[in-house]
């Protein structure tokens, strides 16, 4: 892999429900310019890019005058892609990371696995079915998007907390740190599989 190349995702999704343009860059500096319709995910999104060193740019718009579930869900489709794109073949990147996040009286730990065999496990009660206007239960689709699409393993354990806003965010906070690791560069050639291949 070349270092200095600049590795970048872009996606573009028009449905009959949303309309997402999206760019990451996973050797950024934390920048990000969100506007998705959902405030929340917006804080959301903005402590993802920051936290994981990501450039990240975010338009949506979409149906929220229905819910906000099209639009939480397909911004995880679009984000799980950009990450795919940004990476190609997988190689030379260290494949796992490893976040435990603390936020005040809560503890997650994010564990994931650039795979290319997507995955989630979601252990994460949250106390609350409203944050400000936002469902708590999107989160858990937004994560499942994302997982699918950028071909991750992601295993999400709350391990205590009692604020939802706190457990949200030690949630996407330490997703952001543990993709931030498993895309580094390790500077060996290729995948790290025994197979040559993920």
């Amino acid at each position: 892999m070349d270092t200095h190349e600049q590795r970048t995702g872009r996606v573009n999704r028009i449905t009959r429900e949303t309309d997402i343009q999206l760019s990451l860059v996973l050797d950024g500096c934390g920048r990000a310019s969100i506007d998705t319709a959902v405030p929340f995910l917006d804080h959301m999104l903005t402590l993802f890019a920051v936290h994981g060193f990501f450039d990240l740019e975010v338009a949506a718009t979409g149906d929220v005058a229905v819910d906000d579930h099209h639009t939480v869900e397909d911004i995880g489709i679009c984000l799980g892609q950009a990450f795919a794109g940004a990476l190609g073949d997988k190689g030379g990147i260290c494949r796992y990371g490893l976040s435990y996040l603390p936020m005040d009286e809560t503890l997650a730990r994010v564990v994931v696995d650039v795979s290319n065999r997507p995955f989630l496990h979601f252990a994460v009660p949250i106390p609350d079915q409203k944050v400000g206007s936002f469902d708590t239960a999107l989160a858990q689709e937004f994560m499942r998007a994302f997982a699918q699409h950028a071909g991750v393993t992601v295993h999400i354990d709350l391990l205590h907390g009692e604020n939802s806003h706190h457990i949200l965010e030690a949630i996407f906070k330490g997703l952001a740190r543990a993709m931030n690791q498993a895309v580094a560069v390790s500077g060996r050639d290729g995948a790290l599989s025994s197979k040559g291949v993920l």
